[in-house]
């Protein structure tokens, strides 16, 4: 099940983008994933749902978008302001 390993990088990458202090605050992990990227999205969307649930996330969910092609990207992150209504969006281009 290789979808767990790619679900690790992706924890791996959110953690490189977002400082240590406002991981929590993830609220949304967004993934392109192109039908011939080699990956099964209901396990992938598995994976991320059992890691972003643990520390040092807590309460992040991810957003599998499926396209066409062999893509496989971190689309966006999305960040709940602290003591704040809104919402930020960090965005990361493949």
């Amino acid at each position: 099940m290789h979808e767990l390993s790619v679900a690790l990088e992706i924890c791996r990458i959110v953690e490189a983008h977002v400082p240590a202090d406002r991981l929590g605050d993830v609220v949304e992990v967004a993934v392109e994933v192109g039908a011939d990227a080699g990956i099964e999205p209901a396990s992938l969307e598995f994976c991320l749902e059992a890691l972003l649930s643990l520390p040092p996330f807590g309460r992040a969910r991810s957003v599998l978008t499926r396209l066409p092609g062999d893509v496989l990207r971190v689309a966006h992150l999305e960040l709940e302001e602290p003591d704040v209504a809104s919402r930020t969006e960090v965005r990361r281009a493949g």
